[in-house]
């Protein structure tokens, strides 16, 4: 039986709070006599050999196994969304692969012109370019009505576009050395899964047979193991118009699972930085360029671009939104600990104290992203005044009237 929308929010708050609680006990943990404990559990390794990594650690275990998980569940929502929800039109998707554009360009900038240009810490630059989703839709879930769906869908598809760069950005520019065969199996199984999907195959757990392969190549090819998740999701049938199908049976039964259990593990394995005794060692180049990009260049760059695009007419505003509330969801476009936390590591090899201080970069930005965030939407009425609402109307008339000029035939 499908839950109501009012249980499905209630669980998503109760998800939202599990979440900061464990990312709040393993910075608490970090930092006291339970520091040695905390790290001895995440490096500890168990399992088979994997390629080029070897035996996984409990934090590899997290971060490249359980994620995949994570994004597979994420690609389907977003996978549902584009072709039967609020993605269902290039209009619609327009706006969020702009913002998520604006929201990777800025936040670099921005790390760039803090840093100097520095060439020792230039590598960095992509560290405060993507955005967590995980926390992002646990601040939005703590704040239940006054986040309307139309703000947590604006906000987790700019996170998707833009982990999706992110992951393009590893693979292009930190990954070292590409294993081309593991990437032409990964493609091979992407290509027998959409094949399967073609020819009408509904069984699951063909899919996910060919998900646990998928990850596989995908994490000896190099490329980070969480793009798997995403490319499987897109494989699945989505069965479209009908109220049950593959896809939504499969987000139906591992949505509990992964809000429950998945994302609070991540957020404990995430959270557990260091934070140093002095204070004025958050204002060096390298964590203050990190902190700046999340917390200032993102949301310049992703409601910059928002602004622009619906004013100039590239994109329309999402319906029943408000500006002050786009402004809520470009600031929570800040909160960057999964990627900013991988991508720092990957930045600074054979550098740990450039790798602290990243993670001291991001934690910051993340927090300081994550509060502003949470106080503009409670605090922003969550239904659009009369002047927006006309201005928004004009906005769609103006669209309306010029897709029917295209439309009109020529006289000849």
């Amino acid at each position: 039986m499908a839950n109501s929308p009012q249980q499905i929010q209630a669980q998503e708050k109760l998800a939202g709070l599990v979440l900061i609680g464990a990312a709040a006990l393993a910075l608490v943990a970090a930092n006291s006599g339970l520091a040695h404990v905390y790290h001895a559990i995440l490096e500890f390794k168990f399992g088979p050999s994997w390629p080029r990594f070897g035996v996984f650690s409990v934090e590899y275990w997290i971060v490249d196994g359980l994620m995949a998980v994570f994004f597979l569940l994420v690609g389907l929502e977003v996978k549902r969304e584009w072709f039967e929800g609020r993605l269902a039109t290039p209009d619609d998707r327009r706006l969020p692969i702009i913002a998520a554009l604006g929201g990777m360009v800025v936040p670099a900038l921005v790390y760039l012109t803090v840093i100097g240009f520095d060439p020792a810490l230039q590598s960095g630059w992509a560290i405060p370019a993507a955005t967590d989703i995980a926390f992002a839709i646990g601040v939005l879930a703590i704040l239940g009505r006054h986040a309307p769906a139309s703000i947590k869908l604006l906000l987790v598809t700019i996170a998707i576009v833009d982990d999706i760069g992110a992951v393009a950005i590893i693979a292009l520019v930190y990954t070292a050395d590409l294993n081309t065969l593991a990437l032409a199996g990964a493609a091979g199984v992407v290509a027998i899964m959409a094949t399967m999907s073609l020819y009408g195959v509904r069984r699951l757990r063909w899919y996910l047979i060919g998900f646990f392969f998928l990850w596989y190549c995908v994490l000896a090819s190099g490329v980070h193991a969480t793009i798997a998740g995403v490319l499987a999701a897109l494989t699945i049938p989505l069965g479209k118009g009908e109220k049950v199908s593959p896809l939504k049976s499969l987000e139906h039964s591992i949505h509990p699972w992964v809000m429950f259990g998945i994302v609070p593990i991540f957020g404990f394995a995430a959270a557990g930085v260091e934070l140093p005794d002095n204070m004025g060692a958050l204002f060096q180049p390298l964590p203050l360029g990190i902190m700046l990009g999340l917390f200032v260049g993102k949301q310049i760059g992703v409601f910059g671009t928002v602004y622009f695009a619906c004013k100039t007419r590239l994109a329309r505003r999402p319906k029943g939104t408000r500006w002050m509330q786009i402004w809520g969801a470009a600031t929570l476009c800040g909160i960057g600990f999964t990627m900013s936390l991988f991508i720092g590591a990957l930045a600074f090899p054979g550098n740990p104290e450039a790798v602290d201080a990243a993670k001291i970069g991001t934690l910051m930005g993340s927090l300081l992203s994550a509060l502003l965030g949470y106080t503009i939407l409670r605090f922003t009425n969550a239904r659009p005044s009369s002047e927006e609402m006309m201005d928004q109307a004009g906005d769609i008339f103006v669209a309306d009237n010029d897709t029917r000029c295209e439309d009109k035939p020529r006289a000849e």
